[in-house]
């Protein structure tokens, strides 16, 4: 990988599908290559709607999180410095999901609603799609199960928690990148 790349898998979860109408509840990212060095953080959810079925993903409460939470607004400015503190100078950081065009919706939007810029830029790389292009899969099977298996990971589920989803996804986007094709 070039120095000036450094890849970051972030993962969240959410009372429902839109930021425009649902709350974000909590962020987790750490460095692909060195998971342990993480960041979490859960909000308040407001007054945005919560879809039960999307509340019940998670298993996060929204009464505990209106007290315990942070402020988005906080958590965003938080997320940043932790990206500040990690990344090397000399790198930019690349955001990395699965099905990452979900979750980088959810961080863009709230980089730009709160600090007026995403550090991530305007650009996502997306492990499913990786997963398809480098193996001729088709995308019904891009499942976070058969990639990781695919990888040698045998991993039943996404627990739902963002960093533990964060850290596994980096566990397989780095084994990913290392199989050879």
């Amino acid at each position: 990988m070039p120095a000036s790349d450094c890849f970051v898998s972030v993962d969240v979860e959410t009372s429902g599908p839109s930021p425009s109408r649902h709350a974000l509840l909590s962020i987790g990212a750490c460095l692909v290559e060195s998971p342990d060095d993480g960041f979490y953080a859960e909000l308040k959810p407001g007054d945005a709607e919560r879809l039960p079925e999307a509340m019940a993903v998670s298993g996060l409460d929204a009464v505990r999180l209106e007290r315990e939470g942070l402020a988005p607004a906080a958590a965003f400015a938080a997320f940043a410095a932790w990206l500040d503190a990690v990344v090397p100078k000399q790198a930019r950081p690349v955001f990395v999901g699965f099905n990452a065009c979900f979750d980088w919706l959810w961080i863009c939007d709230g980089f730009h609603r709160h600090l007026g810029r995403n550090p991530f830029g305007h650009a996502a790389l997306d492990i499913k799609a990786l997963y398809m292009g480098r193996t001729g899969s088709a995308w019904s099977e891009t499942g976070f199960t058969a990639v990781a298996a695919h990888v040698g990971l045998l991993i039943d589920a996404l627990p739902h928690h963002a960093l533990d989803d964060a850290r596994l996804q980096a566990r397989v986007f780095r084994a990913l990148l290392d199989k050879p094709i």
